[in-house]
């Protein structure tokens, strides 16, 4: 039974509240302008100002005051919020920290603080959640530097992002596994995220986070989520799938041979882990993916006893592992390292201290941009020499000594590299001045500009490995060195070729390979909201399909049926004109009364040039024959002698002048278009053929040829007249055909 003394405890308990609330709102120590200094009118910049300048100043690494560390996270943990808009508005609002933040828009978690602060009772009883602390605030990532650090940068190691939020009550149960995960992985090479769905909602939607807590893995710019227990065995496990498969070769004592000797169809160096683990360490897979496009791995296992051979043969320690790097020479290593205890950090050094062959070959920009850097003013010069060579037998002999010279010469400012002329024929031709009698061509350059701007200068002589030739390239190089204005050529090259580009074929395999994977990923894993946009495209296309099909089952029983024939409203198209005569039969319903909208084309002939006029009308109007508003007929003069004068003469704009047409007794090639609802009509008037006025009023003279091209210009009339650009012709009726009977409607 509820008694009056507890009514009285909640009424001081909500008054308690507010008073921590208000505690908490004026605490100077919540205040992240206070920590970092800067009003509240301050901008972005600003507050970027001002945090870099207090975390140099407060970095534990730098400042060994005891309370540096507390201090840098405060500073830290200011920055973010007063960086985010969302984050500095409810502050602004609230006045609340951001681990002190409400829970919707209430102040429950602002009256919490103010109680754990002032009045120490016990916050595990309440089980209040809180699914991160200052420790995760340097994992936290926003829209803008995921874009712009982690997708690049996902090329190089793989991410383990966490999406958690405040009051989420399932993120703290997996809180103690993802920790032990963090700081397993991390150490390895493993990029780690947070996202607060809370306040990144845009990054959240991008990954395609729905609910908290989630985890995903995003390599090489795409992201896969982890749907399987949370037991840092998974995770693990996890983001070893996420790696491309085949990065790491597992070499042997009879296969050994052929892994060194890929050197010269990749273009890289090759490494060899020998370790006592019969898998692949999870470092070694990382370090691999890191260097994929620069160096070759490989893997021995030497606890296997058929290794022993090869072990002896490379004199390895069984006792620590070892890393030994190849280049050229596949008998003895190019550099070697042993550790029992070996780091990423070391492993990474190691490999990327030995990226590139002695002379490798230029296969594609991003490997001369690397080899053969642009001047830069406040570094040491460096300078390539190039050896334009060929692919054919002939060549070996000259690029092996110039392998030869280089190994012998090696020096910080000097590059060697070769180029087969072929592959990079754009580029070499700018550069190539030496005869064809030449086996081969050294250049010696130095880039000036990312535009591809070089200056060079070509041994004389060329290249074919002779001790001559070594010596005369050993005597321009200390020249170079001695005087840098030796190079007095200049050429721009354009971008070299990408000659180790997959084909577009296995290119478009790869992309639908992931595609359908990340498709199969969705439909078995995704939840009803992740997956509606795939179940609505998939049920419209089975909806349309089925709507197909039934609809043409039906049509096809209904064609099986006999039917009642029907007239048809729009007849298919003829492959012929029909054309009709204008009698006293069909004068009424052909014009007359013709329906509105609908025009009929009608042509005036007499009985001599019927035929050729008629051929030549059908040919001329074949084309517009299509529209259902268009009807065509013939009007015989010699029948009808009085219609085309009594017509023009009914003509309401007769002051535009149609006094030669009234005039004229012989309108044999004239059309006219006729709107008998509308009461106007168009007039095409013929092409005359004669070579003066009284051969074009001589009919009888006119030849089935002359008449023929009395409609040359119709076709072109008939497109006017479907733009509506021709004169209309108004009547207040039309005339009769037979005179006697005067106008056949008033």
């Amino acid at each position: 039974m509820f008694r009056p003394q507890s009514r009285i405890s909640s009424v001081l308990l909500v008054i308690l509240f507010i008073f921590g609330e208000h505690l908490v709102k004026s605490s100077p120590e919540n205040d992240p302008y206070k920590t970092l200094g800067v009003s509240k009118s301050a901008s972005q910049t600003e507050i970027k100002k001002a945090y870099k300048h207090l975390a140099r100043e407060w970095h534990p690494d730098k400042n060994k005051d005891p309370g540096a560390e507390d201090m840098f996270i405060k500073i830290t943990k200011s920055y973010e919020i007063l960086s985010n808009e969302e984050r500095r508005a409810n502050f602004d609002r609230y006045g609340q920290m951001e681990d002190n933040q409400a829970f919707g828009h209430s102040q429950q978690q602002g009256y919490r603080s103010s109680f754990h602060n002032s009045f120490y009772f016990d916050e595990s009883f309440f089980h209040f959640p809180k699914s991160r602390d200052f420790a995760d605030s340097k994992y936290l990532l926003h829209h803008a530097q995921f874009n712009s650090d982690v997708l690049p940068d996902s090329y190089r190691r793989p991410y383990l992002i966490k999406v958690t939020s405040d009051w989420c009550f399932a993120c703290i149960h997996i809180e103690p596994v993802w920790r032990e995960s963090v700081q397993e992985l991390e150490p390895l090479g493993v990029g780690i995220g947070i996202v607060d769905m809370g306040y990144e909602r845009r990054l959240a939607s991008q990954l395609g986070a729905h609910r908290t807590p989630s985890i995903l893995g995003v390599v090489n710019g795409r992201f896969t989520f982890f749907h399987q227990a949370v037991v840092r065995e998974n995770l693990r496990q996890f983001i070893e799938d996420l790696l491309p498969q085949r990065m790491v070769e597992k070499v042997t004592d009879k296969n050994y041979q052929s892994f060194l000797n890929g050197w010269q169809s990749e273009n890289k160096p090759s490494v060899l882990l020998f370790d006592q683990v019969p898998i692949f360490p999870l470092m070694y897979k990382l370090t691999a993916f890191a260097f994929r496009d620069y160096v070759r791995f490989g893997y021995v296992d030497q606890g296997e006893k058929y290794n022993t051979p090869l072990l002896r043969r490379f004199n390895i320690n069984t006792h620590a592992p070892t890393m030994l790097l190849f280049k050229e020479d596949t008998e003895k290593p190019a550099d070697i390292i042993q550790a029992r205890g070996m780091k990423r950090q070391i492993m990474e050094e190691f490999v990327s201290n030995n990226k590139f062959l002695r002379v490798p070959r230029l296969v594609n920009q991003q490997l001369f941009d690397e080899l053969c850097p642009v001047k830069q003013f406040h570094r040491r010069r460096k300078y390539c020499v190039l050896l334009i060579t060929g692919e054919d037998q002939a060549f070996v002999p000259g690029n092996e000594a110039f392998l030869q010279f280089a190994t012998a010469n090696s020096k910080e400012v000097l590059r060697f590299a070769y180029v087969y002329q072929r592959q990079q024929y754009l580029a070499t031709g700018r550069l190539l001045v030496c005869s064809p009698a030449h086996p081969g061509q050294v250049v010696i350059l130095e880039r000036r500009s990312p535009a591809g701007k070089v200056m060079y200068r070509s041994v004389i002589g060329g290249w074919n490995g002779s001790e001559e030739d070594k010596h005369r390239l050993y005597e321009q190089l200390e020249l170079l060195q001695r005087d840098p204005a030796y190079l007095t050529s200049d050429a721009t090259l354009p971008e070299l070729n990408n000659e180790m580009a997959p084909m577009f074929l296995i290119q478009w395999m790869n992309t639908a390979y992931d595609y359908f994977l990340q498709i199969y990923d969705d439909i078995l894993y995704s939840n009803w909201r992740e997956m509606m946009p795939i179940l609505s495209l998939i049920f419209s296309a089975l909806f349309i399909l089925f709507g197909t099909v039934i609809i043409q089952a039906f049509s096809e029983s209904g064609e099986d049926k006999p039917q009642k024939a029907k007239p048809r409203d729009r007849p298919p198209k003829k492959d012929f004109v029909e054309v009709t005569e204008l009698t006293d039969i069909t004068y009424t319903s052909n014009l007359v009364k013709l329906r509105p909208g609908h025009i009929n084309i009608v042509l005036v002939l007499s009985e001599a040039s019927k035929n050729a006029l008629l051929r030549k009308f059908a040919k001329e109007v074949f084309s517009f024959s299509g529209t259902q508003t268009l009807h065509f007929s013939f009007l015989n003069a010699d029948k009808h002698r009085q219609w085309m004068p009594a017509l023009l003469a009914l003509t309401l704009d007769s002051a535009q002048g149609h006094s030669d047409d009234e005039e004229s007794s012989d309108h044999t090639g004239y059309v006219l278009a006729l709107n008998g609802y509308k009461k106007y009509f168009c007039l095409f008037r013929p092409v005359f053929t004669g070579d003066d006025a009284s051969s074009r009023r001589a009919s009888s003279r006119a030849t089935s040829l002359e008449v023929h091209h009395k409609l040359d210009r119709l076709g072109l009339w008939m497109e006017r007249l479907m733009e509506g650009t021709l004169t209309r012709l108004r009547v207040h009726a039309w005339p009769s055909l037979d005179p006697a009977h005067g106008s056949a409607e008033s």
